[in-house]
C-alpha cells in the first residue's frame, strides 16, 4: 500500500519536477511513511515524473517503486496489492525479475500482453506504466475502484495522484468550487462520478484506464470492465450455489492474507466482519481483531462481538481490541474532512476512522466485510425493492401481510419511478428538487444530480433488483463506502482489504437468482451469505441469522441537545454566521432546519432524518472552510 503521483510537462524543468513531485509525497506521506522515491523520464518534447510512497508490506527488501525494465524501459508505480501475483508470475517466467513482489508482475504482462493484462488481475490497485515504445502513459484502476486516483491539467501540465491534495498544494494550484456538483452531495451526500467537489479535477473511474498520448497531449477514459447484472442462471440449486460461493469466499480470504507482515481483521456484530474474522483465525489463530463501540446502546454491538468470539470455535488465541466512539468524536471532524478531501456527510466515517487509528497502532494491514451489502444486496431497501415488485401479482392477503411487514413500502409504491436510476435514490434522498432550489439557490437537473457518466451498464432486462444492485456498486460503493475506508484507513497508514470484492465473487454473484441474494419469503438479505457461513460452520447459528446493524454514528442523539454543547466550530455554523459569509446556503433555510432536530423515533435504521440533513450541511461548511477558506 502506498501513495503515487505524476506529472507530465513540456515546459518545466527536471529540477523543478523533482521538487514537485518531493512536495506532493510529502503531502501525502502517510500513505507511505516507510520509503519514498521520485524518478523522471525524458521522452520527445518533455519529462515525465513519476513519486512513489511507501508502507512496505510485501516485499520489504526489494519492492521499492518505481520499477524499471532494463530491457526497454518500461516503468511503473502502482499504490494496491494484486492478490494472484504468484499464479501470474508462471505467465512470464521467462523474465528476469529483480523483485519478489506483486507490482513488477504487473509491468511485465503488460510488456507482453498489452490492455489484456486489466482481465488476468485480481486485487486493488491504482497504477501508472510509462510505455516508451508507444510513447504514453497509461492510468488505471481496479474493477471496483478500491483504491483512488485523480488528474487534473494546470499550465499546459498533466498531473495525477492517489489523493487530492497533492494535486493543489504540491503544484501551487488555487481550489475552485464545482457549483454544479452541489446538487449531487446535497442529494446523494457523496458525489457520484467523474467530477469531484473541485472544479477540474476528476477521477479515473472504478474498471477504466486513461491513454494519455506523449506525443499530442491528448488522452482518452475508457471502461475495460463492466459489472454486468444481466446474467441470472435460474437452474443452479441452492446447495451448488452455496458450495461454489464458500469456495471462493474462502479463497478470497485466502490470497489477501498475503502479506509479509501481520495482518488483522476488522470484527463487528455483523455476518460480513465476522465470516472474514473467522476464516483468517482458521489460518492466523493468534490474530488480532479490532471492534469499535458506541456510547448509545442501540448502536452498541461490542457484547455482540464478546459473545461471537466466546461462541465461535478457533478464537481462542485471537487478541481482540476495542474502542469508544461517542459525541466527544465530534472533535475530530476537521481531521476527518481534511483526511476525506471530498464531502462525505454519512455517519460511519466516525466509527470507520477510529477502528482504522486503533488497529494502525497494532498492524499495517487488516481484513473488512466491506462491499458484501452491495454485492449480495445487504439492505433493507433491498427487501423494499422485491417486495415492491413482486406487490401488484400478489393476492389482497398477501399484500396485506408486506404492507405490515414493510411500513414503508406503500409511499415506496407511490413514488417509485419506473426508471432504475431515478428509483435508486428515492428512499433515501437528503433534499428533493424544490428543497435544494431553496438551499441553494439554483434548480439542479436530473443529469446534474446523477451525472450520466457514473451510471453502470444496463440492457434493461436487469431484475429490478439486480438493477437496484448495479447503482449501488457504481455509485454508492466507490464513492462512499471505499473512498472512505481507503482515505480514514490510509490517513492512518493502515491496509484495509475487501475478501467480498474479489471479482471473481462479485461475478459469481451477479449469476445467482435474485431469490439467492433478497429472499423476500424468510425476509432475509444476504441469503446465500447467511446460509452458506451457517452450513459450512464458518459461522454459528446466532451469528449468521442475526438482524443487520447498520454501521453509523447516531447522530440524531448528537445534535439533538443543545448546540451549545457542540464544538466550537460546529456552533458557529448552527448558531453563528459562518454559513452567511460563505455565501452558498441559504442559512435562513438552516435555522429552520436545525429547529427540526430530534432523536425521538430515530434509530440506526434510519435512512433520512433531520440531522442527517444538518449533518450534510455541517460537512460541507466545514469542507469549504478547510479547503476553500483555511
Amino acid at each position: 500500500m502506498c501513495g503515487i503521483h505524476g506529472i507530465i510537462s513540456s515546459s518545466i524543468s527536471k529540477n523543478e519536477m523533482l521538487e514537485r513531485l518531493q512536495r506532493m509525497g510529502t503531502i501525502q506521506r502517510h500513505r507511505g511513511p516507510d520509503d519514498r522515491r521520485e524518478a523522471v523520464y525524458p521522452f520527445t518534447g518533455g519529462l515525465l515524473g513519476f513519486g512513489f510512497v511507501r508502507l512496505s508490506i510485501l516485499d520489504l527488501e526489494t519492492g521499492m517503486q518505481p520499477i524499471v525494465c532494463p530491457n526497454d524501459q518500461y516503468a511503473i508505480i502502482c499504490n494496491g496489492q494484486i492478490y494472484n501475483y504468484l499464479e501470474l508470475k508462471s505467465l512470464i517466467a521467462s523474465e528476469n525479475f529483480m523483485t519478489r513482489g506483486d507490482i513488477e508482475v504487473v509491468l511485465h504482462l503488460y510488456r507482453k500482453k498489452g490492455l489484456a493484462f486489466f482481465h488476468l488481475l485480481n486485487g486493488m490497485y491504482a497504477g501508472a506504466i510509462f510505455d516508451p515504445q508507444n510513447r504514453k502513459l497509461l492510468l488505471f484502476r481496479d474493477r471496483f475502484g478500491i483504491k483512488p486516483l485523480y488528474y487534473t491539467e494546470h499550465s499546459g501540465n498533466f498531473l495525477f495522484a492517489s489523493e487530492i491534495k497533492p494535486l493543489l498544494e504540491g503544484n501551487g494550484i488555487s481550489p475552485r468550487l464545482n457549483k454544479k456538483r452541489l446538487g449531487s452531495f446535497f442529494s446523494y451526500r457523496y458525489l457520484p462520478g467523474r467530477e469531484t467537489m473541485f472544479a477540474g479535477i476528476n477521477r479515473l473511474p472504478p474498471g477504466s484506464y486513461l491513454d494519455y498520448d506523449l506525443e499530442s497531449g491528448k488522452y482518452q477514459v475508457i471502461r475495460y470492465w463492466e459489472y454486468k447484472l444481466d446474467r441470472e442462471n435460474r437452474s443452479v440449486s441452492l446447495k451448488d450455489a452455496e458450495e461454489k460461493f464458500v469456495s471462493l469466499f474462502s479463497d478470497a480470504v485466502r490470497i489477501r492474507l498475503r502479506s509479509d507482515v501481520e495482518v488483522g481483521s476488522f470484527l463487528s456484530g455483523g455476518i460480513d466482519s465476522s465470516a472474514v474474522s473467522s476464516l483468517a483465525a482458521r489460518r492466523h489463530p493468534d490474530i488480532r481483531l479490532f471492534t469499535i463501540a458506541f456510547t448509545e446502546p442501540e448502536h452498541n454491538e461490542l457484547s455482540s462481538v464478546d459473545s461471537f468470539i466466546k461462541r465461535q470455535k478457533g478464537f481462542s488465541r485471537a487478541k481482540h481490541y476495542s474502542c469508544l466512539c461517542g459525541r466527544e468524536t465530534l472533535k475530530l471532524l476537521p481531521r476527518i474532512i481534511r483526511s476525506l478531501e471530498e464531502p462525505i456527510s454519512l455517519g460511519a466515517i466516525f466509527p470507520t476512522n477510529q477502528v482504522c487509528q486503533l488497529a494502525g497502532e497494532y498492524v499495517k494491514v487488516v481484513l473488512t466485510g466491506e462491499g458484501a451489502d452491495e454485492i449480495f444486496g445487504g439492505y433493507r431497501k433491498f427487501l423494499v425493492e422485491m417486495a415492491a415488485e413482486r406487490y401488484p401479482h400478489l393476492s389482497v392477503e398477501k399484500q396485506k401481510v408486506l404492507d405490515d411487514v414493510y411500513p414503508e413500502l406503500a409511499h415506496y409504491l407511490k413514488i417509485r419511478h419506473s426508471d432504475p436510476a431515478r428509483r435508486y435514490i428515492q428512499s433515501e434522498l437528503l433534499f428533493n428538487s424544490e428543497e435544494l432550489k431553496t438551499l441553494l439557490g439554483v434548480q439542479f437537473t436530473n443529469d446534474d444530480i446523477t451525472p450520466p457518466d457514473a451510471l453502470p451498464f444496463l440492457t434493461g432486462s436487469e431484475h429490478p433488483l439486480n438493477a437496484a444492485l448495479a447503482m449501488e456498486s457504481r455509485f454508492r460503493l466507490p464513492e462512499y463506502v471505499i473512498l472512505r475506508l481507503d482515505k480514514l484507513s490510509m490517513c492512518h497508514s493502515l491496509e484495509t482489504r475487501t475478501p467480498f470484492l474479489d471479482y471473481r465473487l462479485a461475478e459469481f454473484a451477479a449469476t445467482l437468482p435474485v431469490e439467492f441474494k433478497v429472499n423476500l419469503e424468510s425476509g432475509l438479505e444476504k441469503f446465500i451469505c447467511r446460509h452458506s457461513f451457517f452450513h459450512k460452520g464458518i459461522l454459528d447459528e446466532k451469528t449468521a441469522f442475526r438482524k443487520k446493524q447498520p454501521f453509523t454514528a447516531p447522530l440524531a442523539h448528537w445534535f439533538s441537545q443543545s448546540p451549545k454543547k457542540l464544538p466550537d466550530f460546529l456552533q458557529e455554523i448552527l448558531l453563528g454566521d459562518m454559513i452567511k459569509k460563505q455565501g452558498i446556503l441559504d442559512p435562513e433555510m438552516v435555522k429552520g432546519m436545525i429547529k427540526k432536530v430530534s432523536a425521538k423515533g430515530v434509530g440506526p435504521a434510519t435512512l433520512v432524518s433531520e440531522a442527517d440533513r444538518v449533518f450534510a450541511v455541517c460537512i460541507f461548511s466545514l469542507w469549504y472552510h478547510e479547503f476553500f477558506q483555511g
